[in-house]
């Protein structure tokens, strides 16, 4: 029996169904919000990881079995434009109040080999997309003062660098961005924050990977999307309000096992 009706949040980085983002998706379903789902098919593809040919349609069709309204929405966030034509479409839908940001470009690179072309679109999507939808989401919602929460915010990030360079240092910026949105939209009654998952298998991990994650995990297992799912799910609750600005791990013990 689907329950009472919570609002709309619009997440990105929905193209797989083995995928965190995926698991947001439901568990945001679940707990009564609606759903605007970005994904660019052109990167998952370029990825070659496991992917349906319909799974962001599935994921969606999965939501709505909880009575969520969910609108499917592709857009390259490489693009200036994408991120205010999300938060229009989102907000749409009605009530937009919350915005999580899943999406990334991840391809490996190091120092000696990354390109320009490539640091430049890892940048573009890792860190100014995050702020160009923060902003479009702070300006949809009312700019008088107020001490109530009216809108949340949530992205994922990661402390890989080496051989992942541009990934790593363009999360680097998401996480500086995000923190700065808690502190200047405060008074809009916005709180923002970070997760860094660790390690999740969506398919990327070798089989020598997955055994030192899981080795290197004191809680004896890789994460799932479900785990940080949990914490997106608390992050965007009523209990969960007075979390603000902060770079959170969720990842089993992972960050204090090096």
């Amino acid at each position: 029996m689907p329950g009472p009706r919570r609002g709309t949040v619009l997440l990105t980085g929905v193209g797989r169904r083995r995928s965190i983002g995926s698991g947001l998706a439901l568990g945001l379903a679940e707990d009564g919000w609606d759903l605007l789902l970005s994904y660019w098919a052109p990167y998952d593809e370029r990825l070659g990881f496991e992917r349906g040919e319909h799974d962001t349609s599935d994921v969606a069709a999965e939501c709505r079995r909880f009575g969520s309204k969910v609108e499917v929405v592709p857009a390259d966030l490489a693009s200036v434009e994408a991120p205010a034509r999300l938060v229009e479409a989102a907000s749409a839908l009605g009530d937009l109040s919350g915005l999580v940001m899943s999406h990334c470009e991840s391809v490996d690179s190091s120092v000696l080999d990354t390109t320009i072309e490539s640091w430049e679109r890892h940048f573009a999507v890792n860190a100014r997309a995050v702020w160009l939808l923060i902003k479009a989401f702070a300006e949809h919602l009312p700019a008088e003062p107020r001490t109530t929460v009216t809108g949340r915010i949530v992205a994922l990030t990661s402390d890989v660098a080496a051989h992942n360079l541009p990934y790593g240092a363009s999360k680097g910026a998401l996480d500086r961005i995000v923190v700065a949105a808690a502190v200047e939209l405060a008074d809009r009654g916005i709180r923002a924050n970070v997760i860094n998952p660790g390690p999740i298998d969506t398919g990327w991990m070798s089989s020598q990977v997955r055994e030192a994650g899981v080795a290197q995990t004191p809680a004896g297992r890789l994460g799932t999307p479900r785990d940080t799912a949990d914490l997106v799910r608390f992050l965007m609750s009523d209990a969960g309000g007075w979390i603000n600005g902060q770079v959170l791990y969720s990842n089993g013990g992972f960050r204090t096992s090096s």
